[in-house]
């Protein structure tokens, strides 16, 4: 059960991180291609849902197996207690992040923005550090394998 538990953390921490991914490579290229009509096409495209839609469920949940892997493996060794606490506080990070530097762009973009060079401005930081956000990501599933692999 213990492994089951970690098992899921990585798969819900991994698709959160290529979600992230695909974000950056298709989502992104798209708002920025053609300032104001792209963003504009985003708008009505994200009208009934969007990829935060997706995260608002899944982020909490990898958060929670997160601290579940954590909680069930406290008494292992202690590599694996430190590994799991290091994802933790990454995951952790990334909705820290998300609230406080994404949102305030995301609603830029496709809620308040108007001129070009505003709309320009929200996209490139939102460009820029959702692959810093994937990195993060990234750590907290390389530490989660890391002591899935100790568990072995």
């Amino acid at each position: 059960m213990k492994k089951t538990i970690l098992f899921l953390s990585i798969a819900v921490a991994s698709g959160a991180l290529f979600i992230n991914v695909y974000n950056s490579v298709v989502d992104a290229a798209s708002w920025g291609s053609h300032l104001p009509e792209s963003i504009e096409t985003a708008r009505h495209y994200y009208s009934t849902v969007t990829p935060a839609t997706f995260l608002r469920v899944f982020s909490p949940l990898n958060q929670i197996l997160g601290l579940l892997a954590l909680l069930v493996f406290w008494k292992t060794a202690p590599d694996i207690r430190k590994y799991l606490g290091i994802a933790l506080v990454m995951y952790i990070a990334t909705d820290a992040l998300t609230f406080g530097y994404f949102y305030p762009r995301i609603s830029i973009m496709f809620e308040t923005g108007t001129s070009v060079s505003e709309l320009s401005q929200a996209w490139k930081e939102w460009s820029a550090m959702n692959w810093v956000r994937s990195l993060i990501i990234l750590v907290g599933v390389f530490f989660s394998s890391l002591s899935l692999h100790k568990t072995y």
